[in-house]
């Protein structure tokens, strides 16, 4: 009797603590619905118990909202599902046509992309630009070739001529973070530009210089110098595959801050500096620098390589999807997505990804795939609708995987919280891991959309909501 007394005891005092947990949280949600902020908008939050998958507390969770960037979290966990933690791309340089004893080779050298987004990015030691160029260019060397007849093809045909995602803006595309995906994608898609603004407010920043140096793009800067802590609201606006950019906006008048934009033709870029490589090294390319894209539209015939001279191997997933959520990488998330449907099978585009993906989560965890109305693998687009229920059960289903500790370790913190943040135009979303102050391990996904003011006081109010469960 004693014993059944003691395990009443036990039983109650837990219910009363798990109660207590969900009635702080469910306040503290009560007080940001009613704030100011929210008035014209909307809000939704699911936390669950991590182990068992329970709910704990939950409001609005099958409404479908913008989920910006906090959608890395699904693309990254299918893509460890569908994958794998070792998963990697080969991107291969060769040539076709013959050598002559001479070192001639008549035909062209060719690199075939096969979708790496770390192929020339500064984040791993193996795939820096400079040492990837001098590895090709010694490959070349070794090959025998002193002189080219043909051209230097980068073959970006894998993806199609259609890269960009669905719902991509106009005033995104052409930045760092608007950077599309390409099968030969090189240095993250992404060059620097330098401003000295004006002396006066109002007056032209001028445009100093581009790292690297991007000649073959005409670069029209319209740019003004904007007040003192004004910042930057630089904007650069291109097309893929344009060779025209125009930089419009301000660049503060104390800013002293590098900007980054998007190159319309990664694949392109990738050739032109490897023709500028080789050049150094006196190898001469009778016909320069041209995409297969470029070949297939003007109706040119394009032979495969016969011959490979160097592969390239990717870092591996891990350590992919640890950059991808770390630093909110969106090109990364759009070549998982691709890398996805390639890999059952389908058509390598975005929603054939997306269509994998939503049928994977819908056979294996019960999740309808109409909680998950995504158009992209980044959250980019403001089109991406998402309930918070059903990204908490993603990242609740994944706890026991063995691959969970390097998604985990991917997710940055914010709030003293381990969690993946997102925000695009009136949209600020965590989702993420906690463990309360009782122990209970918890899961949980928060999102808000067309909140009023100021993004940081919203921030901060989102985060004493998510307190509670500390």
């Amino acid at each position: 009797m004693k014993y059944i007394f003691s395990l009443f005891l036990l039983l109650s005092f837990s219910s009363v603590s798990a109660q207590t947990l969900k009635q702080k949280i469910e306040n503290a949600y009560a007080r940001f619905e009613n704030d100011p902020q929210m008035k014209y908008g909307i809000s939704s939050i699911s936390v669950l118990n991590a182990e068992t998958g329970t709910v704990v507390y939950a409001k609005n969770q099958n409404i479908g909202l913008a989920s910006a960037s906090t959608l890395k979290t699904i693309t990254a966990a299918t893509a460890y599902h569908l994958l794998g933690k070792d998963f990697v791309w080969e991107t291969s340089l060769g040539y076709n046509g013959m050598i002559s004893p001479n070192g001639t080779l008549t035909g062209d050298l060719i690199i075939t992309g096969v979708g790496d987004p770390s192929l020339g990015s500064d984040r791993y030691d193996q795939t820096r630009s400079e040492q990837i160029l001098k590895k090709w260019a010694e490959a070349i060397a070794r090959s025998g070739i002193s002189n080219i007849s043909g051209s230097i093809v980068a073959d970006d045909r894998l993806f199609g001529t259609q890269t960009m995602p669905g719902g991509w803006t106009w005033q995104d595309m052409g930045n760092y973070y608007g950077a599309g995906p390409s099968s030969l994608t090189w240095r993250e898609n992404q060059f620097d530009l330098f401003f000295k603004p004006s002396n006066r407010v109002g007056g032209p920043a001028e445009l100093l210089r581009t790292e690297p140096q991007m000649g073959y793009l005409k670069i029209v800067n319209e740019v003004l110098t904007g007040a003192p802590g004004s910042g930057d609201n630089v904007y650069a606006y291109s097309a893929p595959y344009s060779t025209v950019i125009y930089l419009r906006g301000t660049y503060g008048i104390d800013l002293k801050k590098v900007i980054a934009a998007s190159v319309p033709d990664p694949a392109y870029d990738l050739a032109y500096r490897l023709l500028s490589k080789v050049k150094q090294s006196g190898i001469s390319v009778g016909k320069g620098a041209v995409t297969a894209r470029e070949l297939t539209m003007n109706n040119q015939v394009f032979q495969a390589p016969s011959k490979i001279i160097d592969i390239h191997t990717s870092p591996g997933l891990d350590k992919i999807v640890y950059w991808f959520n770390q630093k909110s990488i969106n090109l990364f998330g759009e070549h998982l997505i691709k890398a996805i449907a390639l890999k059952d099978g389908k058509e390598i585009t975005t929603p054939n990804g997306v269509k994998v993906l939503k049928d994977f989560w819908a056979k294996n965890a019960g999740i309808d795939p109409d909680a998950m109305n995504i158009y992209d693998g980044s959250g980019l687009s403001p089109s991406n609708r998402i309930t918070t229920m059903s990204m908490a059960q993603v990242l609740q289903s994944i706890k026991k995987e063995s691959w969970f500790a390097g998604f985990y370790e991917s997710l940055p913190v914010y709030n003293d919280m381990k969690m993946k943040s997102g925000s695009i135009s009136d949209v600020i979303a965590y989702t993420g891991y906690q463990i309360s102050s009782n122990g209970t391990p918890l899961v949980f996904s928060f999102i808000i959309n067309n909140y009023r003011g100021s993004s940081s006081t919203a921030r901060q109010k989102m985060f004493s909501v998510l307190n509670t469960l500390k």
